[in-house]
């Protein structure tokens, strides 16, 4: 096995010809938490559900820890939350782990002190010998992430884990994944919440319509544009018309107290010693400048509303 815990070549699952997900090729590496992205329908769990060998793909490869993803041996040390799930709810949340534990081949001298354990992770343990009907949505989530863990496996995939979680309890969901990573797990999350991902996760891919756009460190995304906040005075509103070989586009945020606060694009980041020479030289007077960092919001609305290229961007 390679230094890559996934990897797939065009992977692609298609629905009536057109939905579902095409030629997805990209890398996972060991021990980072790997954040899936994409709009509602983009084809995020239709992906995930082709690697897991839910449903068959259409065309490409996959490996999953070296081993081919329609293998058992790939599925061995890999746990799945799916979003939408639901079990037999006459059972106890212990009675659902133990199923689970023997599914797995748990050894059965482990497993008492095992779900215990697991049980204490997820936050539910005084509440796993109560009936799985008596469990809130949140407390279900819960019991649905022990069970991922259980075989303690390589590869932990969970879609969308914090759904039904108060703030509370997603925090406890982030340390829980930080944890799995810094035990060198690998853990393949799918999630809408950016500012989770943008906490926990090292790389993200991004996909829309069905068809990857950018992957990659997250962080280094961010590089996409330089944005810097001026405040400033004594300049005409269409000062930076005239700056158009520094400023891609201006937006003014605010007036306040006789001074403006303008919102830059600028081309680099080596245009803004330049362009506050150019506004001192109009006898502008310039109070503050401020970088502006883009967080992955910023970044994932970029590359999905980018024009759609057939050509793969990646920046591993």
């Amino acid at each position: 096995m390679g230094p890559y815990v996934i990897e797939t070549d065009r992977l692609t699952k298609l629905y009536d010809g057109n939905k579902g997900c095409r030629d997805i090729t990209l890398k996972v590496p060991k021990g980072v938490v790997y954040g899936f992205l994409g709009p509602n329908g983009a084809g995020k769990s239709t992906f995930v559900r082709s690697l897991l060998g839910l449903i068959q793909p259409t065309g490409g490869t996959a490996t999953i820890l070296g081993q081919p993803i329609s293998s058992l041996a790939s599925r061995k040390q890999v746990g799945y939350l799916p979003e939408l799930f639901r079990y037999p709810d006459w059972m106890t949340g212990r009675k659902l782990l133990e199923f689970h534990a023997n599914l797995c081949k748990v050894d059965p001298k482990q497993q008492r002190r095992l779900i215990d354990e697991l049980l204490d992770r997820v936050g539910l343990h005084n509440r796993g010998d109560e009936k799985i009907s008596g469990y809130s949505k949140g407390m279900q989530q819960r019991i649905g992430l022990a069970c991922a863990l259980i075989s303690d496996p390589e590869v932990i995939f969970l879609d969308e884990p914090t759904s039904a979680l108060d703030p509370i309890g997603r925090k406890e969901v982030r340390e829980l994944i930080c944890e799995l990573r810094d035990k060198g797990k690998t853990v393949f999350l799918n999630s809408h919440l950016l500012s989770e991902v943008e906490t926990i996760c090292n790389h993200v891919a991004i996909i829309n319509k069905g068809r990857l756009i950018v992957q990659g460190d997250w962080r280094e995304l961010t590089s996409i544009e330089t944005q810097v906040e001026v405040t400033l005075s004594s300049v005409p509103n269409q000062v930076f018309a005239s700056l158009s070989d520094l400023v891609l586009n201006s937006e003014k945020i605010r007036d306040e107290n006789g001074k403006s606060c303008w919102l830059l694009t600028l081309k680099e980041e080596e245009s803004i010693p330049s362009l506050i020479s150019a506004i001192t030289s109009q006898q502008g007077k310039v109070y503050q400048v401020t970088p502006k960092k883009q967080n992955l919001e910023d970044i994932f609305m970029y590359w999905v509303n980018r024009k759609e290229s057939t050509e793969h961007v990646d920046h591993c």
